[in-house]
């Protein structure tokens, strides 16, 4: 198929966009092109480049016009934010293109009810990011109802790859807490460290994409968790982490305002996004719908990055 990837460059989009060129489609890579992507491959000079702000376009009513005109039988779209742009490019696409596939996030769920989260369970987002994008599924779903556009939804968890920091075992991006276990030292975790965070390895989530441009007929009009097989505590987290360090493990459990005292206002406030979601997502719908399968766990994932960081100097 001709296949445009919008947001073709980055964390999702550097392992995806390769992957589906060599897999013999025809790819057209759509980006600010101002930054490399993170995976060096060779299928970067072949494939077509189409340099756009979505921005800018999308203030100039252009952005959906410039993406119909690539001509794509799909589309797949990293890059959207807001409910305007989803209603924006779903009418600029409609009866123009055979599958648009939206990158959607696991907190659409807010903080849900029981455990493991499945993609039917009621949306009770919170929080300006998981509302604006439950909003955008919503949008989607239901244009699939009322005019059959072929749109299907993936809910990626917390992104994992070389090239960046994974959320830490304190619910935090800050690579610290990676290097105090690497030395055996005390980390700080708030509360009990039972709450939870559910990473995936990115090359997991392109395969997740792939995979339901496979399937279209069942993945049409359907939305899907694309995670890990499970999901960790944050003390489980720390405890593998310092196991694979060789190091013991030494935890200080502290109350919330405690805990925050001694934190940088940006990281107490992604740790505590983190924990008030706690996600735990099923498989199961990906599983049997998609045939999606992860090769790696969370840890894998994880530690892969880690090692990433450490070689590169960053930890």
């Amino acid at each position: 198929m001709r296949i445009a990837v919008i947001g073709g460059t980055g964390h999702i989009g550097s392992w995806l966009t390769p992957m589906l060129f060599e897999e013999g489609h025809d790819v057209v890579c759509v980006s600010r092109g101002i930054k490399a992507p993170y995976r060096a491959s060779p299928a970067w000079k072949a494939i077509t480049h189409l340099h756009l702000d979505r921005a800018e376009e999308e203030a100039a009513g252009s952005f959906g016009v410039r993406i119909a005109q690539i001509e794509a039988e799909a589309v797949i779209d990293l890059t959207c934010y807001r409910p305007e742009s989803a209603e924006h490019l779903e009418l600029a696409l409609r009866r123009r293109v055979q599958h648009l596939l939206h990158c959607g996030t696991i907190w659409v769920h807010g903080h849900g009810v029981s455990r493991p989260l499945t993609e039917n369970a009621p949306r009770k987002p919170f929080g300006d990011y998981g509302v604006r994008k439950a909003a955008i599924e919503t949008y989607l779903l239901d244009a699939a109802v009322r005019t059959g556009f072929p749109v299907t939804v993936l809910h990626p968890g917390h992104l994992v790859g070389p090239g960046w920091a994974p959320i830490n075992p304190a619910g935090n991006f800050n690579v610290r807490i990676f290097a105090a276990l690497s030395r055996g030292e005390e980390i700080r975790i708030p509360h009990f460290g039972m709450e939870t965070v559910h990473h995936v390895h990115v090359e997991d989530v392109a395969r997740g994409f792939v995979s339901a441009l496979a399937h279209r007929d069942a993945a049409v009009g359907q939305s899907f968790h694309i995670v890990s097989a499970a999901a960790l505590t944050l003390r489980g987290y720390a405890e593998s982490m310092a196991d694979w360090f060789g190091k013991p493990v030494r935890l200080r459990l502290l109350p919330w305002e405690e805990w925050k005292r001694d934190e940088t206002e940006k990281d107490a406030a992604v740790t505590e996004d983190h924990i008030k979601h706690s996600p735990q997502c099923s498989i199961r719908k990906a599983h049997s719908m998609l045939g999606y399968e992860p090769r790696y766990t969370s840890l894998e994932a994880i530690q892969e990055s880690v090692t990433w960081l450490m070689r590169n100097g960053a930890l």
